[in-house]
């Protein structure tokens, strides 16, 4: 577990690895959407702006997801909801408001919005088994204790740690994983409001070290969740990256009418596979609360569990209706990019604006 990785010399302030393989996802999803980005347009700063806008808003949104999801802690203290540096995201909220706020500037720029989010898809996936590799070295979104063989410890003071140490009733857990004797917990003032918390690893004696080290008092060994969500997002990735080519080359065989080749579906199929694989995902983590509202598809199931449904549902309806919308795209031009008839008259009515600027 490397929160840090390293503190900035001479400003002191610490690189979260959290943040920094946020980072690296994101230039690598921008790295995947601008290559294939390829076969249908030759203005990529267009697309980088638009991933830049997606960031934007998938930040925002995942942070706003987050503070609605656990609104009872920030109720008294508003202003640290704004603290994203202190961790706290939730990727379905930034996923949900990314896509919003790229259909909008795809509408504005008068592009194929089917064609984009197809490869908005595979970049999403690209990008996100990064993101979960932060969340491992971080620490949260943990799993469940288990016995297998490459289950995962994680440190004393951990949120994992804190996790199993208390009861978890929005769990259904009344009594906590690991039973720690009170001498390990002290009282601490904080903003004049005292708290009964875990004492700090450097208070604890040597024989107390000893026993949440290498003893009996140590984490419970388990699954790590964080890394198999990455892969399960680089599978989606060459899943869904595979199904696109497919689209692709239905186009080029001048066989559009393919079952599930229409653009579209390549988008569609990614709410289906990552809402059925976040849904099994979460039974092995144990870190979201359960849910009971109205709205809860599955009783008892974490929120993203019953997102999972809803996106697998949706997912569905989305490819279905593509699948039957009438086909826009045309055959292949003369260096094999794929355009949509839309696109083929707005080049040909700059090419004819061009040449008339030019005879003039």
């Amino acid at each position: 577990m490397y929160p840090e990785l390293f503190k900035i010399p001479y400003i002191d302030w610490p690189l979260p690895t959290y943040g920094l393989m946020m980072v690296i996802g994101f230039f690598f999803a921008v790295f995947v959407i601008r290559r294939l980005s390829l076969h249908i347009t030759d203005n990529l700063q267009v697309i980088t702006n638009a991933c830049l806008y997606c960031l934007i808003a998938g930040v925002f949104g995942a942070r706003l997801f987050y503070v609605f999801h656990h609104f009872e802690n920030f109720r008294s203290r508003w202003v640290s909801a704004f603290a994203i540096w202190h961790g706290g995201l939730e990727f379905l909220g930034g996923v949900i408001l990314a896509i919003v706020v790229l259909l909008f500037y795809l509408r504005w720029h008068k592009l194929s919005i089917r064609h984009y989010f197809d490869i908005l898809a595979i970049g999403l996936m690209a990008g996100l088994a990064f993101g979960r590799i932060g969340c491992f070295l971080k620490g949260d979104c943990f799993g469940k204790p288990t016995d297998v063989p490459w289950a995962v410890r994680f440190p004393y003071g951990s949120d994992v740690y804190h996790s199993q140490i208390r009861p978890d009733l929005k769990r259904n857990r009344t009594e906590p994983h690991l039973q720690l004797p009170a001498e390990f917990f002290g009282y601490y003032d904080s903003d004049d409001e005292a708290y009964y918390g875990l004492k700090s690893y450097k208070d604890l004696t040597q024989e107390q070290k000893d026993k949440v080290k290498n003893g009996e008092y140590r984490c419970l060994p388990v699954h790590p969740t964080q890394l198999y969500s990455s892969a399960n997002a680089l599978f989606l990735c060459l899943i869904l990256y595979l199904f696109w080519r497919r689209s692709q080359n239905a186009v080029k065989s001048n066989n559009p009418e393919k079952l599930f080749s229409k653009p579209g579906c390549t988008f569609a199929l990614m709410f289906i596979l990552y809402g059925v694989a976040r849904f099994f995902l979460e039974t092995l983590r144990d870190d979201n609360p359960f849910e009971y509202g109205w709205w809860a598809i599955y009783k008892g199931g974490t929120v993203s569990q019953n997102l999972g449904i809803y996106m697998a549902i949706f997912g569905i309806v989305l490819i279905i209706i593509f699948q039957k919308v009438k086909l826009k795209v045309v055959v292949p031009d003369e260096n094999n990019k794929v355009r949509t008839a839309d696109e083929i008259h707005d080049s040909n009515e700059t090419r004819t604006a061009r040449g008339k600027l030019n005879a003039s």
